[in-house]
C-alpha cells in the first residue's frame, strides 16, 4: 500500500448511525467473538511462549531504534551496513525512493508512537524532547506530498495523540502542551499550496521552504500523480482539522476524494494507477489493490470510521464489488484494465497487496482475507521474505525487500479476528526470518535479493513505524499495553488517531453524493454481525480446511483462475494459441493470429514483430485470446533471455562480529567451480603479492588454504585464476579498481574466460565492485582475520555463534559496543535494478509502466522452442516449472581488461519492450481511444 495499510482496533467505538452502516466498523469485534471456531486449527501458544516473542520484538525493535540513535540521527534514515545516517543529497540519488527524505529526523518522528505502544514511554518523553529540540520543517528541499503526509505529519499526530494520552494519565508529558500538534500544523500549511490545482488533486511533490511553482521550489511542473497519493490524506488532514479547528485541511482532502470518485471509470467502478492532476485523464488504466492505488481504498474504509460519514463507506462498498468481481481471482489478485475489467494487466503481483487481507477482515469478508494471506504466507516459506513483486506461478520478477510490514499487519488483523493461533506460529516465523536474514550489527538490512540473501545499506522509517508495532501487538495480551488500543484507528502508516475525533469539530459538510452517480446494490452491506453464523459454520477446522489446499500451491502447481478460459474453451472448442507453441513458418498458426488482430511483421534484422489491433479480431473473444497472446509472448521473450544468464552469487562475512549477517552481492565467472552445483566455499582471506594477481605469487604461503583478494586489471581474469590457484588458494575474490563502483550503481557482470580451455581452472572466482569490496578490505584492517562463504545464495548462521553473539533478554539494552559495531568504511548501497522497478519500494507514486503492451518483437531463433524449455505463467495443464534459479540479472562476457562486455545491459523487459514497441504502444492507445 502506500505503506502497509493499517486497520482499527475490534470492538472499537464508531458513531450512531443506522444499523446497515455499522458494517465495517463493527466486523473486527463481530469475529472476534467468533474466536472459539477458529482455535481448533493449530495448536495453541502459551502465555510464556507469547511473552517471550513479545519480549524478542522488544529487543529487536531495541537494536534497530538504538542504532538509528546512536548512528544516524539527525539523519532521516540509517545505512545500517555502514553505520551511519542517510542525508539528502549527500549520497546518491535513489530517485523517487529518496522523496521521503526531507532533513527532518524521519525516522525518530515515524517511531513516536511505536514507542508507546511498546512500553517505553520514558523513551518516548525523551523522543518528543528531540523532535521539538532539534526538527527543522522549514527545509530547502523537494518531498513527496505523499510521503510527508502519512509519515510526518502521521506521525506528529500519532505522537500528539499518545501524548495527551499519558498526559491525562498523570504521569509522563505533564510538560507537554500541544507543541506536537503546533509542528502538524505548520506542516499542514506547508503541503496546502500542492492543492492549488483546478481538478483539487495535489500535486505530487512540493518544496518544503518555496512550495510549489516557483524557480527556487523545483516543483509544480509535474502533471501525474497516483491515486494513492491523491487519495491517502483524508485520514491525516482531517485529525489535523479536528484537533486544531482549522476546517481547510479536511476540505482540501474530501476536495480530492471526491475528483477521484467523480473520475472512476463508470461501468467497471474501478480507477486507475495514475491520474493528470489538471484534466483528470487517466494516465495508467491499470486496476488492482497493490501499489499506486492500495490505501485509496482503505483510507475510503477508514474515513468512514473515523469521521462518521456514511458515503465513504458506500463508495468503498462499491469499489469493494468490483474487486471482487474482477481483480481477486482466488488465491490471486491481479491488475486488470479498467475499460475492459475482464482482461488481466499483468502476470505479476507486488508487495504492496499484502495489505489487502487487513483490510478484508475490517470489512468482514474472512475467506478471501484468508486465501490470499496464506498464499502470501507460501511464497514467504519459499523466499523468506515477500519479494517486491512475484509471477502468478510463484516466481521472483523484482527481487528486493525492504522490509515491509504489510503481510505483518494482515497477520495481526486475522488473528484479532479470528483468535487461530495458527497465525501467532506465522508471526514467530516473521520474527525468526527478520533475525536471521536482515539482521545486521548495526540494525537491519533491507534485502537487495532474497535468492541470494545480499543486503542493501538501507533501513526505511515505516520499519520501525509499522513492523514493530504489528508484531508486539501480535502477541501482546491487554494487560501488555499500557492503554486501550481498541480506541484508536491506524493510518497508513500505523500511526494511531483516537476515534473520538468523530464527534469534534464536525463542521465539514456530510451530503451523500455517492448516491449522484451509482445505484447501490444492497448486497454491498450485507458484512454485519448476524451473517457470522452463516459466513462462518461452526466447524471448528474451517480455517485450516481454507488454507489446506494452498499449502503447496507455490511449489507444486499453477494456481487456477489466473487466466479466465472463455465459454467456446469450455464448451470444448480447441484452447487459444499459446505463446509457447507460436512457429512463425506455420501457415494455421498465422490465421490464427490474424483472426486475433494480430500482424506479424518481418524485421530486417531477421526477427519477427507482432502487433494486435484488436478492432481486427473477428470478434471481442479474438481479441482478448490477442491480448493476452502479446502479453504471454513479451514474458516469453523476456524469459528467454534470462534463460542464457549467470545468476549473481553471495559473498557472506561469517567471521566475529559479522557471523553471516552481512551478505554482497558479487558478480559470477564463466569458469571455474560453480558455486550453484558445488558445495559453498569457506574460508579465511588473504590478499596477494602482486595485488593484481597477474604473476606468480610471491606470497603463496599467506594464501594457501585461503581465499585470495585480487584487484582488478592488468591481465585477464583467468590468468588471476590460475596464478592463485598455483599458491595454493582455495577461491579467489576480484575487487574492481575503479574506486567508488558499487553494485548498487553499476549493473553487475560476469567475468569472461580468455578464450582458452579454462578446464584446469578448479577454484571459484567471484567479483566485488569497489565498495562491497571495500567492506572486506575494512574488516581485515580492523579484525585482521576475516572469514568469507562464498555461494549462490546466503547461508543460515552458525547456530553456536548466533547463540554467543545474541543478547539475552536481560542484557538486550547493554549489548556490547563491539557487538553493535560495524565496518565504518562508507558504502552507499542503492537499488540495482531500474528507477521504474526500484520506485515499488517505498510507494506507489512512482510505479513500473504496465506489463500490458500489444507488440512483440520475436527471433526466428525463439519460434521454434521446444515447449517444454518456454516456462510462461499461464499454462492450462495445471504444471508449473520452478523457475526460482533464473535470475534477472542479464550476463555478457567480459575480458578484465575491457569493461565493455557487462551485465551493464541488465535485463529490463518492461522498459526494453517500451523503447522498442513505442509506436505499437501509441497505435493501441489510439485505438483503444477510439473504441470508448
Amino acid at each position: 500500500m502506500s505503506e502497509a495499510g493499517g486497520g482499527r482496533g475490534c470492538g472499537s467505538p464508531v458513531p450512531q448511525r443506522a444499523p446497515w452502516s455499522l458494517v465495517a466498523a463493527t466486523a473486527a469485534l463481530c469475529l472476534v467473538s467468533a474466536t472459539s471456531v477458529w482455535t481448533a486449527g493449530a495448536a495453541p501458544m502459551s502465555r510464556e511462549e507469547k511473552q517471550k516473542l513479545g519480549n524478542q520484538v522488544l529487543e529487536m525493535f531495541d537494536h534497530a531504534y538504538g542504532n538509528y540513535m546512536e548512528h544516524a540521527y539527525p539523519a532521516d534514515e540509517l545505512m545500517p551496513l555502514t553505520c551511519r545516517g542517510r542525508v539528502r543529497g549527500q549520497e546518491p540519488s535513489r530517485g523517487d525512493v529518496d522523496d521521503a527524505l526531507g532533513k527532518f529526523s524521519l525516522t525518530l518522528i515515524d517511531s513516536l508512537d511505536t514507542l508507546v505502544v511498546l512500553n517505553k514511554t520514558k523513551e518516548f518523553e525523551d523522543a518528543v524532547r528531540k523532535v521539538l529540540r532539534d526538527v527543522n520543517l522549514d527545509n530547502d528541499v523537494v518531498v513527496s506530498v505523499f510521503e510527508t503526509n502519512i509519515r510526518v505529519l502521521g506521525g506528529l499526530l500519532g505522537g500528539h495523540s499518545l501524548a495527551i494520552m499519558l498526559k491525562e494519565k498523570g504521569e509522563y508529558m505533564q510538560w507537554y502542551n500541544d507543541e506536537l500538534l503546533q509542528m502538524a500544523k505548520q506542516l499542514g500549511y506547508k503541503l496546502l499550496p500542492a492543492f492549488n490545482t483546478t481538478s483539487g488533486l495535489p500535486y505530487p511533490r512540493i518544496n518544503l521552504k518555496f512550495g510549489i511553482r516557483k524557480p527556487e521550489a523545483r516543483t509544480g511542473t509535474e502533471t501525474d500523480t497516483c491515486t494513492a497519493c491523491a487519495g491517502t490524506l483524508i485520514l491525516e488532514f482531517a485529525a489535523l482539522s479536528r484537533f486544531t479547528g482549522a476546517t481547510i485541511f479536511e476540505e482540501y482532502a474530501r476536495k480530492a476524494l471526491d475528483f477521484l470518485w467523480e473520475k472512476r471509470q463508470r461501468s467497471s467502478n474501478l480507477v486507475g494507477v495514475t491520474i493528470n492532476i489538471h484534466t483528470g485523464d487517466w494516465v495508467r488504466k491499470d486496476s488492482g489493490v497493490g501499489a499506486g492505488i492500495d490505501s485509496y481504498y482503505e483510507y475510503l474504509l477508514k474515513a468512514y470510521v473515523l469521521l462518521g460519514d456514511d458515503s465513504f463507506l458506500e463508495r468503498f462498498n462499491t469499489h469493494y464489488d468490483a474487486i471482487m468481481r474482477y481483480i481477486s481471482q482466488p488465491p490471486l489478485l491481479l491488475d486488470v484494465h479498467i475499460h475492459k475489467p475482464m482482461l488481466n494487466a499483468r502476470t505479476w503481483m507486488d508487495a504492496l497487496l499484502a495489505f489487502f487481507p487487513g483490510l478484508q477482515v475490517l470489512k468482514g469478508d474472512i475467506r478471501p482475507a484468508i486465501e490470499t494471506h496464506e498464499m502470501l504466507y507460501q511464497v514467504i516459506k519459499k523466499h523468506n521474505f515477500l519479494p517486491e513483486a512475484f509471477t502468478t506461478d510463484f516466481r521472483v520478477h523484482w527481487a528486493q525487500h525492504p522490509l515491509r510490514p504489510e503481510f505483518a499487519e494482515s497477520t495481526y488483523f486475522l488473528y484479532k479476528a479470528t483468535g487461530d493461533p495458527y497465525y501467532l506460529e506465522v508471526g514467530k516465523t516473521l520474527i525468526e526470518n527478520l533475525n536471521k536474514y536482515a539482521r545486521v550489527p548495526c540494525g537491519f538490512a533491507a534485502m537487495k535479493d532474497v535468492r541470494t540473501g545480499s543486503h542493501e545499506d538501507r533501513m526505511d522509517s515505516f520499519f520501525l513505524a509499522e513492523m514493530f508495532k504489528y508484531l508486539y501487538l501480535l502477541f501482546a495480551d491487554k494487560e501488555d499495553i499500557i492503554f486501550d488500543i481498541e480506541d484508536y484507528i491506524f493510518t497508513t502508516e500505523a500511526h494511531l488517531l483516537p476515534l473520538w475525533l468523530s464527534t469534534t469539530n464536525q463542521s465539514i459538510s456530510k451530503k451523500n453524493i455517492t448516491s449522484e452517480y451509482t445505484e447501490l446494490d444492497d448486497s454491498n452491506f450485507d458484512w454485519t454481525c448476524p451473517n457470522t453464523q452463516i459466513l462462518f459454520p461452526n466447524d471448528p477446522l474451517y480455517a485450516q480446511s481454507i488454507r489446506e489446499p494452498l499449502k503447496n500451491v507455490v511449489d507444486k502447481s499453477c494456481p487456477r483462475g489466473i487466466i479466465r478460459v472463455e465459454e467456446s474453451f469450455r464448451s470444448g472448442a480447441k484452447p487459444p494459441l499459446r505463446a509457447r507453441d507460436f512457429m512463425a513458418t506455420n501457415p494455421e498458426h498465422l490465421e490464427i493470429l490474424k483472426k486475433m488482430g494480430v500482424s506479424l511483421i518481418h524485421l530486417k534484422d531477421g526477427r519477427v514483430q507482432l502487433v494486435q489491433h484488436a478492432i481486427q479480431a473477428a470478434s471481442s473473444i479474438d481479441a482478448e485470446d490477442g491480448l493476452r497472446f502479446m502479453q504471454e509472448m513479451i514474458e516469453l521473450s523476456s524469459q528467454q533471455q534470462k534463460e542464457q544468464q549467470l545468476p549473481p552469487r553471495a559473498v557472506q562475512i561469517v567471521s566475529h562480529p559479522f557471523f553471516g549477517r552481512v551478505v554482497l552481492t558479487a558478480g559470477p565467472a564463466q569458469f571455474g567451480l560453480d558455486l550453484s552445483k558445488h558445495k559453498e566455499t569457506r574460508g579465511f582471506v588473504a590478499s596477494s603479492k602482486p595485488y593484481n594477481g597477474c604473476s606468480e605469487l610471491t606470497n603463496p604461503e599467506a594464501v594457501m588454504g585461503k581465499i585470495a583478494l585480487i584487484q582488478r586489471g592488468q591481465c585477464m581474469f583467468a590468468e588471476k585464476a590460475r596464478n592463485i590457484q598455483n599458491a595454493g588458494a582455495i577461491g579467489g575474490i576480484v575487487i574492481d579498481d575503479n574506486e567508488g563502483s558499487s553494485s548498487d550503481t553499476a549493473p553487475l557482470f560476469q567475468m569472461a574466460g580468455d578464450g582458452k580451455d579454462t578446464d584446469d581452472i578448479k577454484i571459484p572466482m567471484l567479483f566485488l565492485f569497489s565498495k562491497e569490496g571495500s567492506i572486506i578490505l575494512d574488516a581485515i584492517r580492523e579484525y585482521e582475520e576475516v572469514e568469507v562463504l562464498l555461494s549462490d545464495k546466503a547461508k543460515d548462521r552458525d547456530p553456536e555463534m548466533e547463540n554467543e553473539e545474541q543478547p539475552s533478554e536481560n542484557d538486550s539494552q547493554n549489548q556490547s559496543a563491539e557487538q553493535m559495531t560495524s565496518i565504518s568504511q562508507e558504502v552507499d548501497l542503492v537499488d540495482q535494478e531500474s528507477p521504474e522497478e526500484s520506485s515499488l519500494k517505498s510507494h506507489p507514486e512512482s510505479l513500473s509502466p504496465a506489463d500490458t503492451d500489444n507488440a512483440a518483437s520475436v527471433s526466428p531463433s525463439e519460434q521454434n522452442s521446444n515447449p517444454t524449455e518456454n516456462h510462461e505463467t499461464t499454462s492450462l495443464d495445471g504444471e508449473c516449472t520452478d523457475l526460482d534459479n533464473q535470475l534477472q540479472e542479464q550476463s555478457e562476457t567480459e575480458e578484465d581488461s575491457n569493461p565493455n562486455v557487462s551485465w551493464g545491459e541488465k535485463v529490463q523487459p518492461i522498459d526494453s519492450i517500451l523503447a522498442d514497441w513505442n509506436e505499437d504502444i501509441e497505435a493501441f492507445e489510439m485505438m483503444e481511444k477510439d473504441e470508448l
